[in-house]
């Protein structure tokens, strides 16, 4: 078996593998397509129904989301998502893309973004016959020396064609003549180089240059060629042609070595002397591309950087040169430059799909991106590795290839993040490794998770009695962790009922703010406290809420007089009189002064205080008990009946009181007092009685008048002072300023203004007197010390108005 069987038999195993792999990455994917289409199309040819090949509905296919991502720089296809067809976005040189690769394939992918579905579409480009085969120099110089022997070989230019197989170069063929011949040989890998052979000796004197004409054909159809010139100069004897030290310079070479770096020195040897020894080196066979990164010095065979190196773009490098003596000898040698990678090329993150915002309450395995990680660089240089931080409610899954899910790890709350600022990085193996980051901005949206939240269990408010309506007596606040709608709170109070009356009849509430507001003013005496419960309610669908309860005490302020409870005011109009025996030692009690006050506390702490007295001195009452005792022994002057005005007072800011006047009668016992005013008789028509009144104070006037005339004239003459004949004569009445009874015109007044009936009344304990009031136009109140006047119109009759009388 020859080296061309065995390398076929290699290249088929190799196709073998790279097949099972390709149908086993196949499996991993949602769909892969493959397509073949030849180079050179016009732009927007079709290529494929992707929607058909796919079996999707073109209606599921359009509304899906559906785009295209193709690697590389230059995007050669475009997808239409309302026809699914596949179409072409640029005009594809194969030679272009895939250099001298014998298979050309471009793969791009298709996303379904609402699927969340990615399928591999793999298209091939297939070769035609579009490049001639040409030669690096369209011009030869040869020269040939008279002296070379026939079957003398002559290496000539490579023609080149980038086209692959029958369209790639395949025969030469040179132009007739009578010295050289063209001789083909296949080489490694089945490249073909032309050689001239030396048929017949030359003759410099007979033809010193020869013009040749050497073709190139390729196997297209049509044949395609291309031609170069040979001039053949012969020469003078030169019998010994430069050596190369090697057939085959290889150096390996890093990516990153920098501009004028020497990577080889070719070296030849010749054994001539002289100008034949002369060495001049030069390019055989190079591409453009190496012709523009490597430089070869022509004298010294240094081969140096002048390009930069890329081993993401090209890996190795095929140069052939020649070495060139003065005698127009040469020899050549192949120089091949493996680039090797280093870590230039940190890896490249992009975002093939996204979801800005979840709510809150997406189940975990959510998906919110689909991201592709590539690296161009090479070996463990290009695995990538990807991660985000681990505090994260998040993670990453790899799909396939180079494909990762982000995804929710565990439920989500809002409530303790809003929002996610995920950052990817992505590390090459490399060394020193490269990073790449990339962030990713997630909201989360918010769910009617959180019912409003009162800060208390319950709440305890106090109000002071007699407030003003519609004031303000309380706020309280519920607080919503939520966000927009589902935070807005709203306020009721649970309806309810305070002594039989609803309760919405007593208190209100603002439902946006909480405040609590009196419908009326309450009193501390009717009810103490007022129990309610309020309800937060927030605007969430469905909505939330809470109850919390309430509690307003009411503060006693003091707005209640003493109220006395005894003595009483009769039912009949009468005062009631007590009897306090004139033979009581000091400290004997005669009554007791009762009072309540309907406020509590302090405000209903009573004091007790004798206002005014008959007799100052004679009684004394209790300052808290209001108890009315003597505070000596009675003396005959003393009247027999005694008015005490006994003030209560409260303990409150400030303190209200009140008056009540108890009668005390002084005897021993009731027959007693009867009998004392039984005595002094009564006439039995009020109009006599009256007629009475009138004698006696015209009588007492008079003589009032003359005795003030007699003292001073006795004053005035005598100089002595006669006090006791004026007292003894003189007549007092109380309450009554002397002047309103001088003149005939204030005696009227005096006598007209008042008549008085006087009743009465006894029980087992007391004595009751009351003065009823007459039918005249003007009415004042007076006291009438003279017991007299107490028996006058007892048993008289008509409307009564009740008049302490002492």
């Amino acid at each position: 078996m020859g080296v061309t069987e065995t390398q076929k038999l290699q290249h088929c195993k190799e196709r073998a593998l790279f097949c099972f792999i390709l149908a086993t990455i196949w499996a991993t994917v949602s769909g892969q397509i493959h397509y073949s289409i030849p180079e050179e199309m016009e732009k927007g040819s079709f290529v494929g129904n992707v929607a058909k090949d796919l079996e999707l509905n073109i209606k599921d296919f359009a509304n899906s989301g559906v785009r295209i991502v193709s690697r590389g720089r230059t995007q050669y296809f475009a997808l239409k998502s309302k026809s699914g067809h596949l179409i072409t976005t640029e005009r594809i040189d194969r030679e272009q893309v895939c250099g001298g690769m014998e298979t050309c394939l471009l793969n791009c992918e298709v996303i379904l973004e609402d699927k969340m579905k990615l399928y591999t579409v793999e298209i091939e480009i297939t070769d035609i016959n579009d490049n001639a085969p040409s030669f690096q120099t369209e011009e030869m110089e040869l020269k040939v020396s008279e002296t070379t022997a026939p079957k003398t070989r002559f290496p000539l230019s490579d023609a080149q064609d980038t086209d692959l197989g029958v369209n790639s170069l395949q025969s030469y063929q040179l132009s007739n003549n009578r010295h050289f011949s063209l001789d083909v040989q296949t080489g490694t890998g089945g490249v073909q180089y032309a050689e001239l052979v030396l048929e017949r000796s030359l003759d410099r004197e007979e033809e010193a240059v020869l013009d040749l004409v050497l073709t190139a054909f390729d196997g297209g159809d049509p044949v395609r060629s291309g031609t170069a010139q040979i001039r053949v100069i012969v020469l003078d004897a030169n019998d010994n042609a430069p050596v190369f030290s090697q057939p085959v310079y290889k150096v390996n070479v890093l990516e990153n070595v920098p501009k004028g770096s020497t990577i080889l020195t070719a070296k030849t040897t010749d054994l001539d002397e002289g100008i034949n020894k002369q060495v001049k080196y030069s390019f055989k066979k190079i591409t453009d591309k190496a012709s523009k990164t490597f430089h070869l010095d022509s004298d010294t065979g240094e081969l140096t950087v002048v390009g930069n190196l890329d081993f993401e773009e090209s890996t190795l490098y095929e140069i052939e040169v020649q070495a060139h003596d003065g005698g127009g000898l040469s020899d050549r040698s192949k120089i091949i430059i493996v680039v090797s990678d280093v870590n230039d090329n940190p890896p490249e993150i992009a975002v093939m799909s996204l979801i800005s915002s979840i709510p809150e309450d997406s189940p975990p395995g959510t998906v919110i991106a689909l991201l592709n990680v590539q690296d161009p660089d090479s070996g463990e240089n290009g695995e990538v590795t990807c991660s985000i931080p681990s505090n994260l409610p998040f993670q990453l899954k790899k799909s396939f290839d180079n494909y990762y899910s982000l995804v929710t790890e565990r439920a989500l709350d809002r409530e303790q993040e809003a929002a996610y600022n995920i950052t990817v990085t992505a590390t090459d193996n490399g060394t020193p490794p490269l990073s790449t980051a990339t962030t990713i901005l997630l909201q989360i949206l918010d769910t009617n998770d959180n019912a409003p939240l009162f800060d208390k269990t319950s709440y305890t408010s106090y109000l002071m009695e007699n407030n003003p309506r519609a004031a303000s007596i309380f706020s309280l606040k519920a607080n919503d962790p939520d966000w927009g709608e589902n935070a807005r709170v709203t306020y009721s109070v649970i309806e309810g009922r305070v002594e039989e009356a609803p309760l919405s009849s007593y208190i209100s509430m603002n439902s946006e703010t909480g405040a609590i507001y009196a419908l009326r003013s309450f009193d501390y005496e009717q009810f103490r406290e007022i129990r309610f419960q309020v309800q937060a309610q927030d605007g969430g669908s469905p909505p939330l809420s809470s109850n919390v309860s309430v509690t307003l005490f009411l503060l006693d302020q003091n707005d209640n007089t003493p109220q006395i409870l005894h003595p009483s005011f009769p039912s009949d109009g009468s005062t009631g009189v007590e009897l306090a025996p004139r033979s009581s030692e000091p400290g004997y009690l005669v009554t007791k002064v009762v009072a309540v006050d309907a406020d509590s506390g302090q405000n209903a702490w009573l004091s007790y205080q004798l206002l005014k007295a008959t007799e100052p001195g004679l009684f004394a009452v209790g300052l808290h008990s209001g108890e009315i005792r003597t505070a000596r022994y009675f003396l005959d002057k003393d009247a027999l009946k005694q008015s005490l005005v006994v003030l209560v007072k409260d303990n409150g800011q400030p303190p209200l009181s009140a008056t009540v006047t108890v009668t005390v009668v002084v005897a021993d016992s009731i027959p007693e007092i009867l009998s004392d005013l039984s005595s002094l008789s009564a006439p039995a028509d009020p109009q006599s009685s009256l007629t009475l009144y009138l004698v006696i104070a015209v009588a007492s006037v008079s003589c009032l008048f003359f005795t003030f005339i007699i003292v001073l004239l006795a004053l005035r003459l005598r100089r002595w002072r006669k006090s006791e004949l004026f007292d003894s004569s003189s007549v007092t009445f109380s309450g009554v300023p002397v002047s309103q009874f001088v003149g005939i015109d204030g005696v009227r007044a005096f006598l007209h203004s008042y008549s008085h009936e006087v009743s009465l009344t006894t029980d087992s304990r007391k004595t009751q007197l009351s003065f009823s009031k007459s039918n005249y136009a003007n009415t004042l109140t007076s006291e009438i010390k003279d017991p007299i006047l107490v028996t006058e119109d007892l048993n008289s009759n008509g409307d009564q108005t009740s008049v302490q009388v002492s």
